[in-house]
């Protein structure tokens, strides 16, 4: 008998495992595949491992303006991907090491929920059958496949990939085209434009970047244009044979050449397959329901990560674990959403967090806004040579707090922290005004469009 059982050994099931052993719960965590996740094999960490290599060539092959030349630069895509496994081997090696420092028991296997009874839920992992008070169900989510016209075909056939495929590609194609102009798209769009693919986009919606802010995805656009990446906004794509990718725009059929095409429309929660209703745990629009201590309906029953649906991120999964644990330590905690920061990491990076401007006009929320050129700081004007980058904050003109900041540029994903830490502690803006921040910096900006307001 186990105090917790989890499904799941992604970012939401490790980390609540670690948490829990460490509390003193007789924990198990069930993996059916490896531990780390999609976040940790498949997604964040591999990512931007591929994403580093690019950022290197780009800057060995346009160094001119800072006074740095050189040539023959060149991409080893073998060697960057032998790099990426060796990173995501060392990282799951670690968290191995930690849940065993907790104490945890690791299961390798599907886990298979049997049903509950007085109070206890059973899991079958194979054979064995394994009894708790409380299971957590952390079982992440998958890459969405749209049913488009040779779309199975294709990733049967291996020239339609999905991020779990383009993560081991070991060639650089001609010609790539995306499809969904997303976060894990635009990462894709990035790296392979970087290293030397004509890549071309395909969006339904009429700008990129999902709910990003309208003038922070305009100009990552723009950065992406000059660069030689092809956006074909508000079509959509109606088949994939081999070889090209064909679309709709304004009712006109169109196609366009693709070696590979990645398709990056979304991810969906995992919620069938393992036996989750035998809990009669209410679940809707594919998502499982839950409170804000991560309660599903059925007493003793969790769910953390991606199967819940309310944010498919891997930091929000962690948190959403710590509540869950802590609160079966004993200690009352809930989950708050209004400060969780995004990051897209391409160049310029994105970084946003909190209301934009589109958000408050839906929403009916009264809002004032600055925006400042990203070359109000120094740091940032010495490192980019032409630097189109800005910084908007957004605040509740009644409250004068701090509701929402998007930045686009470097360094955007170690800063947007900073402004996620003023909307989560509801700081007075003429407060904010009195930190002194480190000069020169980038993060200086954050302060520098405070006091346009």
């Amino acid at each position: 008998m186990y105090d917790i059982i989890i499904i799941g050994g992604g970012p939401a099931g490790y980390l609540a495992a670690e948490r829990a052993g460490h509390g003193g719960l007789k924990t198990l965590l069930i993996e059916k595949r490896f531990i780390g996740g999609v976040c940790l094999n498949e997604g964040c960490v591999p990512s931007k491992t591929l994403l580093n290599s690019a950022k290197i060539l780009d800057h060995a092959k346009h160094g001119e303006p800072y006074g740095v030349t050189t040539s023959g630069a060149s991409i080893d895509q073998k060697a960057v991907i032998a790099r990426k496994n060796k990173v995501v081997r060392n990282l799951v090696a670690g968290i191995k090491s930690q849940l065993k420092a907790s104490h945890v028991t690791v299961k390798e296997g599907l886990g298979e929920i049997v049903g509950r009874q007085d109070g206890i839920v059973k899991v079958k992992v194979g054979d064995d059958v394994f009894e708790a008070p409380r299971l957590l169900v952390a079982s992440g989510s998958e890459a969405l496949v749209p049913p488009i016209p040779g779309a199975k075909e294709g990733l049967a056939a291996g020239y339609v990939l999905t991020n779990r495929e383009i993560l081991n590609l070991e060639v650089i194609p001609k010609t790539m085209v995306i499809v969904g102009g997303g976060v894990i798209g635009l990462e894709m769009a990035s790296y392979f434009n970087s290293v030397g693919a004509k890549v071309t986009v395909v969006e339904m919606l009429d700008k990129i970047a999902g709910p990003t802010d309208r003038e922070i995805s305009a100009i990552l656009q723009k950065n992406y244009e000059k660069k030689g990446v092809t956006f074909k906004l508000a079509c959509k794509v109606t088949g994939l044979p081999k070889g090209q990718v064909e679309y709709e725009e304004k009712g006109v059929k169109q196609s366009v050449e693709a070696d590979y095409v990645l398709l990056s429309v979304g991810r969906r929660a995992v919620t069938s397959g393992f036996g989750l209703e035998n809990l009669c745990v209410l679940v809707e629009r594919g998502h499982i329901v839950v409170d804000d201590m991560g309660q599903t309906n059925v007493p003793g029953v969790y769910a953390t990560g991606d199967v819940n649906g309310v944010w498919m991120l891997a930091h929000v999964a962690y948190r959403e674990s710590e509540v869950v644990i802590n609160n079966l330590l004993g200690k009352r905690d809930v989950m708050r959403y209004d400060a969780v920061p995004s990051v897209i990491y391409t160049s310029p990076e994105v970084g946003c967090v909190g209301e934009t401007e589109e958000s408050c006009k839906a929403k009916g929320i009264e809002y004032r806004v600055a925006s400042v050129s990203m070359n109000y700081s120094g740091r940032y004007m010495a490192e980019n040579a032409a630097g189109d980058g800005i910084c908007k904050v957004i605040v509740d003109p009644v409250r004068q707090r701090l509701i929402g900041c998007h930045i686009i540029g470097s360094y955007a994903s170690e800063i947007i922290i900073a402004a996620s830490i003023l909307i989560e502690t509801e700081m007075k803006v003429e407060d904010i005004k009195e930190f002194i921040f480190p000069h020169p910096t980038v993060c200086e900006i954050i302060r520098e469009a405070i006091f346009q307001l």
